[in-house]
């Protein structure tokens, strides 16, 4: 994703340059990317950056009126509106536009980047003091991956630029591959590649002379733990008041948004308070081959109400076509953090793009109202692999068993977010600017004060939907929440959705293996019609047997593949031969074994 690479070193201005270029070429994933290069070989700091935004990118670097304060900075800041007044009364010039005003910012404030509102990642040099200040946002969401070697301190918005320059770090860590396996993500900072490692979230890192000298943080949870729990009806006018207030900052700025809707609560708070003229904010949902799904349907209500137009992009065989190009590119610009089930998201966000290159979702909404845990550690498939890799997967379990002690809501935003929701946020980040209202500072500091019954329901979501617009507040959700139905209406149309919401998941990812020989026999039927497509628009199990099955064969049966040592080659043949031959369901398997292959063919064979 579009970020800065870099290092700090003592070593001469050439030897710098020369790793910096290789680091840049490592993360120049687009012709579309706008990239240059700063450096002060007096400071040691050697520094490149990728951006989408020509905006953003002819703006760098950013330097205060003397140049001795020098920020190069990348993501975003949605600041409050008196933020840019203040400043220009204290007398600073900057456009109305643009990042320049940040410089200003750290001039003005000690705390810097405390102040910041987004998810952000930069170094700015002091010349005054002899300092540089690597930093990111406070819920770690704008990566940072550093190395500490004996030349050099490396720094990227992605792994691969450190991996480009750093041959010891292009192996696996043990700990981290079994987390991995165990969770679908890396757990407290660790990466797979054994010595590179994430940045702590509200981190604020100072080098002089080239070296680390301190490993600062300017935020921490308790500062917002710590606050004292509001009776619910006040909590409800807080929450409202200031997600009424903070919303029109994710609507600024020069670039068109388009509105990601789906038929959950999240995406329809966001246009139940957002009031555009008609016609002038692009809405979009996504569908697979066999119908509409429940976010298609309810996105085109919810948009018809707000008299916005609307459209739907679906995934179906021009993906699959060329879905070993979809599956590698997802495991590689993810730095393997995203797995090849993610590989619709890539596809469809290709087309986004194309309607509007900044993307409005409603992500994180459920995670920070409803401190929603969108991942545990799950046992993977018997005998897939050795017993002594298993010994590192159940370490992962009694990690992420430690890591749910003190406030819920601190785990779903500095722990789950960060480490499971950035594959998928990596991926979108590639092809459009991602934005979300749900992680805006205060925002969630308003939510650390709900009372504990808040967290286990949908009212305080439903109520905010019917104070914004009445109307949208009687469409129910793609799980039959909410409405204007009558009781006995709505509780049927509940039942009906949660049945075929389960049913689904039986037919696809759950299907017990007795019955998937049974759907084998009997594939000629297209059973699938009446199961598929009704909440999800992308059917692995399906996929994997038939129009995937040549390439699930040829990547897993690949003798590179059966060689990996914590593989049981015989399993890996077993799982491959009843799924491919529609006598098995060994959908999650292949998944992960999928992405462990192309982690390995990107990343470590290379």
């Amino acid at each position: 994703m579009p970020g800065i690479v870099g290092l700090i070193t003592k070593m001469p201005r050439d030897w710098a340059e020369a790793r910096l270029s290789r680091m840049l070429d490592a993360v120049r994933h687009d012709a579309s990317y706008r990239t240059g290069v700063w450096t002060d070989d007096s400071a040691g700091v050697y520094v490149g950056w990728t951006a989408r935004s020509q905006l953003l990118s002819d703006a760098l670097p950013i330097a205060n009126e003397n140049g001795n304060l020098v920020l190069i900075f990348s993501g975003d800041d949605f600041p409050d509106p008196d933020t840019r007044c203040h400043l220009k009364r204290r007398g600073h010039l900057f456009p109305d536009s643009g990042p320049s005003y940040l410089v200003h910012m750290c001039e003005e404030d000690q705390s810097f980047p405390a102040r910041l509102n987004g998810r952000f990642q930069g170094i700015v040099t002091d010349r005054t003091r002899g300092t540089a200040t690597l930093f990111n946002d406070r819920f770690g969401m704008h990566r940072v991956y550093y190395h500490e070697s004996k030349d050099a301190f490396y720094f990227a918005a992605e792994a691969k630029a450190i991996l480009a320059m750093s041959p010891d770090a292009r192996a696996l860590d043990p700990r981290g591959f079994g987390e991995f396996v165990a969770c679908g993500c890396v757990l407290e900072d660790r990466t797979l590649f054994r010595n590179i490692r994430l940045l702590p979230c509200g981190s604020a890192w100072r080098f002089r002379h080239g070296a680390l000298e301190k490993k600062d943080r300017y935020f921490h949870p308790r500062e917002w733990e710590e606050q004292g729990a509001l009776e619910p009806e006040t909590y409800y006018r807080q929450v409202r008041d200031v997600f009424a207030r903070t919303l029109p900052r994710y609507f600024s700025g020069p670039e068109r948004i388009g509105m990601s809707l789906t038929g959950g609560l999240d995406s329809r708070m966001i246009m139940a308070w957002h009031k555009p003229d008609p016609g002038r904010l692009a809405c979009y949902s996504f569908r697979g081959t066999f119908r509409d799904c429940q976010d298609s349907l309810l996105a085109r209500a919810v948009a018809g109400v707000c008299r916005q137009p609307h459209q739907v992009i679906s995934v179906g065989r021009e993906f699959l076509s060329h879905f070993p190009r979809y599956a590698e590119r997802t495991v590689y610009l993810s730095d393997g953090c995203a797995e090849v089930t993610r590989s619709p998201d890539l596809y469809v966000n290709e087309r986004v793009r194309e309607i509007a290159p900044i993307r409005m979702t409603g992500n994180y909404g459920g995670e920070v109202l409803r401190a929603v845990r969108a991942f545990k550690p799950i046992e993977p498939g018997a005998g897939v692999f050795r017993p002594e890799f298993l010994a590192h997967v159940h370490t992962a379990r009694q990690t992420y068993a430690t890591l749910l002690g003190g406030h819920p809501l601190s785990f779903a935003v500095f722990k789950q977010a960060p480490w499971f929701n950035y594959g998928l946020l990596s991926l979108e980040q590639t092809q459009v600017s991602m934005r979300s209202p749900y992680l805006d500072n205060d925002f969630v500091r308003t939510v650390f004060r709900a009372p504990a019954a808040a967290y286990a329901s949908n009212d305080v979501c439903l109520r905010l939907i019917a104070d914004g617009d009445a109307t949208l507040g009687g469409i129910r959700t793609d799980r039959g929440v909410g409405g204007s139905a009558g009781r006995f209406r709505a509780a049927a149309a509940r039942a009906m959705l949660e049945f075929q919401f389960k049913a689904e998941y039986g037919y696809d990812y759950g299907m017990p293996q007795w019955v998937a020989w049974i759907d084998g026999r009997l594939s000629r039927l297209r059973l699938e019609r009446a199961f598929l497509g009704r909440h999800k628009f992308y059917h692995f199990r399906l996929w994997y047997r038939d129009a995937l099955a040549g390439y699930v064969r040829a990547m897993l049966l690949d003798p590179r593949t059966l060689a990996r040592p914590y593989l049981d080659p015989s399993r890996v043949r077993t799982i491959v031969e009843r799924h491919t031959r529609r006598t098995g369901n060994y959908t999650t398997e292949i998944h992960k074994l999928l992405s462990l292959e192309l982690v390995h063919r990107l990343f470590v064979d290379r």
